[in-house]
């Protein structure tokens, strides 16, 4: 029986091409699969048909968005997952789900390897062979660009010795990667980290220097999942993309900086994520009016981590999903209103509403009506500084 090979594949150049170099190396057959999470361009099925035009034996194409949605996006939103403290971990959130129909894939069709086109000094090649080892323990993996030096020059002599029906001329200078809940861009001149960014770099977002009237919003959480944009409901999918548009109109989400990839170099990215960081800063508000104290403070380091093991590529991983236990815990209490103004590149919040608050107003108020007792306050601090006074009797001497 001829091998089969399942690719994971985008309907651009480089992954077009290696279903014939795939076939030529191997003497596999090629079944294609293209995963829809919001990255617009393409029709689905315009895809697909030109993967069978490219020597694909099959091709499915599956319409993840609101999996996606669901599944990945919100649980890095209950977690405020900003990797090194600003990265909403667009890329890494949208492989595992990826990962998963590749997988299904291949036992749908009795492939024994599955194929992906990242480089070698990438995190994806992390990403997606160590979720397939993790959901298909006997798959093998290949990356032909990575494993068989498949250059672009290589790439576009493939493309037209072979005829095949995609343009090879037109180049973008930037490598990019987008989902609905973000868009990553890098190299080119983005490689000299002194050099700015350009307009010409953003796509999901307006310049925020341009004067423009500030947009308010009003964004309803239950159990940390957003429900409704200003009264109205909408689905977590629909919840990002409004706020792309609305955030993304006020310049909000853009992000430069030089990140610590999993490969162990460092790599300057410029990432769009105005829908992202918009929930993302009202969850953590929200938060802060209904989680208590030592439970906000532990969550804090259970967020570090767990961005860091889904940017590493650990989503199927024994201490991700036990991370999501605690997290979707904290997250009980987490219902509410936040409203933000949108405006200046900034998502500002300026209100908080919850039948869910630890705020007390009679204790935090200074005016007639405060309730707390200020009595107790000497004797708490004598008590709560006691250990360090001993100590320092000690250290003193």
């Amino acid at each position: 029986m001829t091998e089969r090979v399942v690719l994971a594949y985008s309907g651009g150049l480089d992954t077009s091409v290696a279903i014939g170099w795939i076939a030529e190396e191997t003497g596999a057959e090629v079944i294609a699969v293209a995963v829809d999470v919001g990255q617009g361009g393409e029709d689905l099925d315009v895809i697909r048909k030109r993967a069978m035009a490219c020597g694909a034996v099959e091709a499915e194409v599956a319409d993840a968005r609101d999996e996606f949605a669901d599944e990945y996006c919100l649980p890095a939103i209950k977690a405020n997952a900003l990797y090194m403290d600003r990265y909403p971990l667009v890329s890494a959130l949208s492989r595992p789900v990826i990962v998963k129909h590749l997988v299904a894939a291949a036992k749908k069709h009795g492939a024994g390897v599955v194929a992906h086109g990242c480089t070698g000094k990438g995190n994806d090649q992390v990403r997606f062979e160590a979720g397939i080892q993790t959901l298909g323990p006997d798959l093998k993996c290949i990356a032909p660009v990575r494993d068989y030096a498949m250059t672009r020059d290589k790439a576009i002599a493939f493309c037209e010795a072979q005829n095949l029906p995609i343009a090879t001329t037109r180049k973008s200078p930037y490598s990019i990667d987008q989902n609905v809940f973000g868009r990553a861009v890098e190299t080119g001149f983005l490689e000299d980290i002194w050099n700015a960014p350009i307009e010409d770099v953003y796509e999901y977002t307006a310049d925020p220097a341009e004067p423009r009237e500030a947009d308010e919003v009003v964004v309803s959480f239950k159990e940390g999942a957003p429900v409704a944009i200003d009264g109205r409901p909408v689905t977590v999918l629909q919840a990002i993309r409004e706020l792309n548009a609305r955030a993304g109109a006020q310049g909000v989400g853009r992000i430069d900086m030089v990140e610590d990839r999993l490969v162990g170099i460092k790599s300057r990215e410029v990432y769009e994520a105005p829908g992202a960081i918009a929930l993302i800063t009202a969850h953590q508000e929200l938060e802060n009016v209904t989680v208590e104290r030592e439970l906000a403070r532990y969550k804090r380091q259970v967020e570090q981590r767990w961005g860091e093991l889904v940017y590493d590529g650990q989503w199927f991983s024994p201490l991700k999903r036990a991370l999501d236990g605690f997290i979707n815990e904290a997250n009980q209490h987490v219902t509410g209103d936040i409203r933000m103004t949108l405006h200046g590149g900034r998502a500002v919040v300026t209100g908080r509403r919850s039948d869910e608050s630890l705020y007390d107003f009679n204790l935090a108020t200074y005016d007639s009506g405060d309730t707390f007792d200020q009595s107790k306050a000497q004797g708490f601090i004598e008590i709560f500084g006691l250990s360090s006074k001993i100590a320092a009797r000690r250290d003193l001497a």
